[in-house]
């Protein structure tokens, strides 16, 4: 009688199967998809934007100065203290900067909301008008800031001879030690209120028909329908225009440096931050004191960002 054999229970176990990494990594990129995406802009603004804020942070920190190459020491906050009690050119500089950027924005505003009701209903030319009204968008604030200063020199400009027809004297315009900061304000409200024309407009287009209808059934007024209808609906609007173009005129140089040169002028009439900061580094070779400026008008500009977009958040609540 043959002897029945059993299977061997003592036989090696077989290698567990090696871990799929291409399955891991699909489902770690699926969870972090969000920052995946976001992550070449999030390296394009570390570059081109963390590292240069940076570096002025650290020369306002030095008295660089002379040259880029040349060796400087470390001095703490000594220039911040010594612009801060600047009352010669630092603070006259931050009243025109304010002033210029108060003014403009007003006027701005204003007149792109005026324009901007005028052509919101259509009327017959309505494309010829808009093309028209957008034309100072085309050109350069380089080009623009020398076509005015031909238009207001004082002795073979065109504004004088047409004040001349209607029998007013000459007037000194740029040239004037207390005309030039408004006739550059009034060169920038020119060229940039047909911006804040674009953004006011769109944001009537895109108002319901149906309040104005309805205030107009209980017989308000236009005056009433603007003020109580579409004012608050259009507000979010406006502060989105108040915002950007309130940070480029914040910002405005190049108008002011083709109409009056450096140091906005010589009696520095027109000169505002971005003026003063250009004339430090480019001028005087002085880049501690430079990026001091810099890094206070920077840290001006986001304070107002900042004011400007909470009050828009708390106006769509």
């Amino acid at each position: 009688m043959s002897a029945v054999r059993t299977p061997r229970t003592d036989s090696p176990e077989a290698p567990a199967a090696p871990l799929d990494t291409t399955s891991a990594w699909s489902r770690w990129a699926n969870h972090h998809r969000k920052w995946l995406f976001a992550a070449p802009a999030m390296a394009f603004v570390a570059v081109l934007i963390i590292f240069p804020v940076a570096w002025t942070g650290y020369l306002s920190l030095t008295d660089a100065e002379g040259s880029v190459r040349a060796e400087s020491e470390f001095i703490g906050v000594q220039n911040y203290l010594d612009v801060l009690t600047d009352t010669d050119r630092f603070w006259p500089a931050v009243w025109r900067t304010v002033l210029f950027t108060g003014v403009v924005l007003f006027f701005e505003v204003v007149l792109g909301m005026a324009i901007a009701l005028l052509l919101w209903r259509p009327f017959r030319g309505e494309k010829w008008v808009r093309v028209a009204i957008l034309l100072p968008l085309v050109a350069t604030p380089v080009a623009v800031g020398m076509m005015w200063r031909l238009i207001f020199d004082p002795n073979i400009g065109m504004a004088n001879q047409l004040l001349g027809w209607i029998g007013i004297g000459p007037q000194p315009w740029l040239a004037g030690q207390h005309s030039a900061l408004p006739t550059t304000m009034f060169i920038d409200i020119w060229q940039w209120t047909p911006m804040v024309v674009l953004i006011l407009l769109a944001g009537l287009t895109s108002l319901s028909d149906e309040p104005q209808e309805a205030a107009r059934i209980d017989g308000a007024s236009s005056w009433q329908r603007f003020r109580h209808v579409t004012l608050p609906l259009l507000m979010p609007t406006v502060i989105v225009a108040i915002l950007l173009r309130g940070i480029d005129a914040l910002k405005t140089f190049d108008i002011l440096y083709a109409t009056k040169g450096r140091g906005g002028g010589s009696f520095h009439e027109v000169e505002t931050l971005n003026v003063y900061a250009y004339g430090l580094s480019f001028d005087y070779n002085d880049y501690g004191v430079s990026s001091t400026v810099l890094i206070i008008f920077f840290l001006i500009i986001i304070g107002v960002m900042w004011a400007l977009t909470y009050r828009k958040k708390g106006l769509g609540r």
